[in-house]
């Protein structure tokens, strides 16, 4: 956001006059018009203007401007800085300010470079000097970090329901699938036996995890940085407390240099949002392998793929896989948000401007690709079949012979040894393990006995594993019935 000035109070708006032995005329004011006086000897260049201008892309942020200049103003007139007259116009003009942007009346001007003085040079033309008040004791340098601050918390509260039902999405397949047997993998090779509710019910953990992170950020966020002015607090007899109450902040920034040079809020959501679009690749990643022909574990809804320009048969998981990429997009914003701040000395600099477009950037995706995602996973069709035929080539329960030998009184590095034997044989033999005979078992150990054939079958090793947080179908069960709870709280 531009703020090159760091008055904390301005009176008119000024321009630089072509000749500055003449005063300026209103119409100079109204066409030219800067939030600095008349120091400057010649206009600003076109191309600076454009340069530095940044209300092509700050103007989303007009609804904080405006609750937070009303809780500004309010504050000064409750102490006696403004009087009530000049509070009464304010909200009038703020009020119909608000009312042509929602309708796109409003004309946003270039030349007034922000969010910030588009508004203010708008109040003023309706309200007049009482619209040159309302900057009183404070600075655009606090101005847009209490901006950045709002509009950030409301899609922060936003994305919290957003997870939520994402995870929703999560359990309600994981709900009809506590018996669907497929592969566990490591390394991508088939390992253990897992149900397709357990698998899933990982990402519900994730996702979790995300939530708990934004919560935990909302509170460092819920500061009020206003009345810090530019950058040493400000004379006037502000009543900071009263307009963090006002407007929902829970503290208010004890520190005025920190307070308006602060970005850890911006980096600390990034991180979050990286972390959490990281979560939505490895599942778009899984998502993609399974529609896959050499898999063929699920199916996605039509609406959510793409054809090929020229293979009729293509059916692309072009969604997943674009949620898949944008996360590089998601944690680039990041890295460049840490990379702006690295080297600012204190307070306020111009850099700071440059946090907007990433930040903006990494909500726009976070909260677009929740949400289809949510819908693409609530859609998907369920080959057990198919799971089964994997995780059945892969001795998969290898382990639960082995398991199976240690409550013999084998030591387990022993077991090891013998089921690695197993395994190879029925390698070489092109047959499962629960397709050995017994008597070949056996020739392995004499401890292998008959009952030993029900801990060989996908289900007897899923119901093995009662541990909790175990993939048995019950724990699962279990899992799904804490997360619907926790999401109901």
């Amino acid at each position: 956001m531009v703020a090159a000035q760091d008055n904390t109070v301005s009176g008119a708006q000024f321009v630089r006059p072509s000749n500055p032995s003449q005063p300026m005329s209103g119409n100079q004011l109204d066409k030219k018009s800067q939030a600095w006086s008349a120091l400057f000897s010649e206009p600003m260049s076109e191309l600076v203007k454009r340069y530095t201008a940044s209300v092509g892309f700050d103007q989303r942020l007009w609804r904080a401007d405006i609750d937070g200049s009303l809780a500004h103003a309010r504050m000064l007139a409750a102490r006696g800085i403004i009087g009530a007259q000049d509070l009464a116009d304010i909200e009038r003009g703020m009020a119909q300010i608000r009312q042509e942007i929602e309708q796109a009346r409003f004309e946003w001007k270039l030349e007034l470079e922000d969010v910030h003085l588009n508004i203010e040079a708008r109040l003023t033309q309706l309200v007049g000097d009482a619209g040159k008040r309302l900057h009183t004791g404070r600075s655009r340098n606090d101005q847009v970090a209490t901006d950045v601050r709002l509009w950030l918390r409301g899609e922060v509260d936003a994305q919290a329901v957003l997870l939520a039902d994402m995870q929703r999405a999560l359990l309600g397949v994981a709900e009809r699938h506590t018996e669907t047997v497929m592969p566990g993998y490591t390394h991508l090779q088939v390992a253990q036996p897992v149900s397709f509710a357990h698998h899933l019910l990982a990402y519900v953990e994730m996702f979790a995890r995300d939530a708990e992170r934004l919560a935990d950020l909302r509170r460092r966020l819920n500061r009020l940085p206003l009345g810090s002015a530019a950058l040493a607090g400000t004379s006037y007899p502000l009543d900071r407390d009263a307009v963090a109450r006002e407007l929902g902040f829970e503290a208010v920034c004890e520190n005025s240099l920190d307070a308006v040079s602060d970005r850890d809020f911006a980096l600390e959501y990034a991180a979050f949002a990286s972390i959490a679009m990281v979560h939505v690749s490895r599942l778009a990643e899984e998502l993609v392998l399974w529609k896959s022909q050499n898999f063929d574990f699920i199916d996605l809804a039509d609406r959510y793929c793409t054809g090929s320009s020229i293979m009729p048969q293509k059916r692309n998981p072009d969604v997943a896989e674009l949620a898949r990429g944008k996360s590089g997009r998601v944690v680039g914003h990041l890295m460049g948000l840490i990379t702006l701040m690295k080297g600012q000395p204190l307070a306020y600099n111009k850099d700071n401007q440059e946090d907007k477009e990433p930040l903006f950037d990494t909500v726009d995706t976070l909260s677009d690709t929740l949400r289809i995602m949510a819908e693409m996973v609530s859609g998907i069709v369920v080959r057990p079949q198919a799971m089964e035929r994997a995780a059945l080539r892969g001795y998969a329960t290898a382990t639960d012979l082995a398991d199976y030998l240690v409550r013999k009184g084998l030591a387990f590095r022993d077991a090891h040894e013998v089921v690695a034997h197993a395994v190879k044989a029925a390698l070489q033999q092109g047959v499962d393990l629960a397709e050995l005979p017994l008597a070949q078992l056996q020739a392995f150990h004499p401890l292998i006995g008959a009952d030993a054939m029900a801990v060989l079958t996908l289900q007897g090793s899923l119901q093995a594993r009662q541990v909790r947080g175990g993939t048995a179908p019950t724990q699962a069960q279990a899992q799904i019935a804490r997360h619907r709870a926790r999401l109901q709280g």
